[in-house]
């Protein structure tokens, strides 16, 4: 636990995962926005072809739920969407790493999309169809960042409007009881999808490896590798301990395929293989 009761009303410092992840959004935002002053009359969207539509997403359009948070449809929702995400994933990556939060976020984001899509099933599956909906924005990585701050900090207070302070586990609870109010509104898609992000964040915290996801990812394949190439190694020696029997010779080899040689053998000299 931090040593800080109150957060002060500064953003954190512009670096790491969180300058990307900032960055990334804001490119994409002006990418969108170029790209349809550049689209022919009767084209397609590439709003439609890139946000998160899930009747599209259960036809085929896989990358949907990758590239969803990416689409941003107003300069004003974007610039609040982006204050807050450098605020608050800058925040939880001066406490941790830039590995950890980028996985962080990115659990966030897809447990939101697959909220979406679960939602648009139940409600196809029950006879009550939701409509059109296309997710767009990165508030689903948002609740997930806001999430993981209450549980992880909750006894730190913010300033609330610059001057009532709240401690962050009940700022968490306020933010995920307007989106509970609004599943009962028109929007219920959405709020379930950013309920579906606080939830993704939540498992995160308990399940993932305190290095990050990636982090753990990274060593599985590691160790997927590595233990490729010993089984390689080990055969290798099986094969070479075939051999050198047809000549009279025996040699060991270790559980690794590494050459066990004889106490008191001179290793430097080479007549014993002739």
């Amino acid at each position: 636990m931090p040593g800080f009761r109150t957060a002060q009303f500064a953003f954190p410092e512009f670096s790491g995962a969180t300058r990307k992840l900032v960055l990334w959004n804001l490119g994409a935002y002006f990418a969108l926005l170029i790209a349809g002053s550049l689209r022919l009359p009767g084209g397609p969207s590439l709003v439609g072809w890139l946000g998160l539509d899930p009747l599209g997403f259960l036809t085929g359009k896989l990358w949907q739920p990758l590239t969803y948070s990416f689409v941003h449809l107003s300069l004003l929702g974007t610039l609040l969407e982006l204050l807050s995400l450098w605020f608050l994933a800058g925040f939880l990556e001066s406490m941790h790493s830039g590995r950890w939060l980028s996985g962080l976020y990115a659990a966030s984001v897809l447990g939101a999309a697959l909220t979406a899509v679960l939602i648009f099933l139940v409600g196809q599956l029950s006879g009550h169809p939701q409509g059109l909906v296309l997710l767009t924005g990165c508030m689903g990585g948002i609740f997930g960042l806001i999430t993981a701050i209450g549980v992880l900090y909750g006894d730190m207070e913010f300033r609330l409007f610059f001057v009532l302070g709240i401690k962050a586990r009940y700022l968490a609870m306020i933010y995920g009881l307007i989106a509970l109010a609004e599943t009962f509104g028109e929007q219920r898609v959405f709020a379930f999808a950013q309920l579906g992000g606080a939830l993704a964040a939540y498992l995160y915290l308990r399940l993932a490896p305190r290095r990050g996801l990636f982090f753990s990812l990274s060593e599985t394949w590691y160790g997927l590798r590595n233990r490729y190439y010993r089984w390689k190694r080990r055969r290798a020696a099986a094969r070479f301990q075939v051999y050198m029997r047809k000549q009279g010779r025996t040699v060991r080899f270790d559980g690794q395929g590494r050459l066990i040689e004889d106490e008191g053998e001179d290793l430097n000299d080479r007549s014993r293989w002739n």
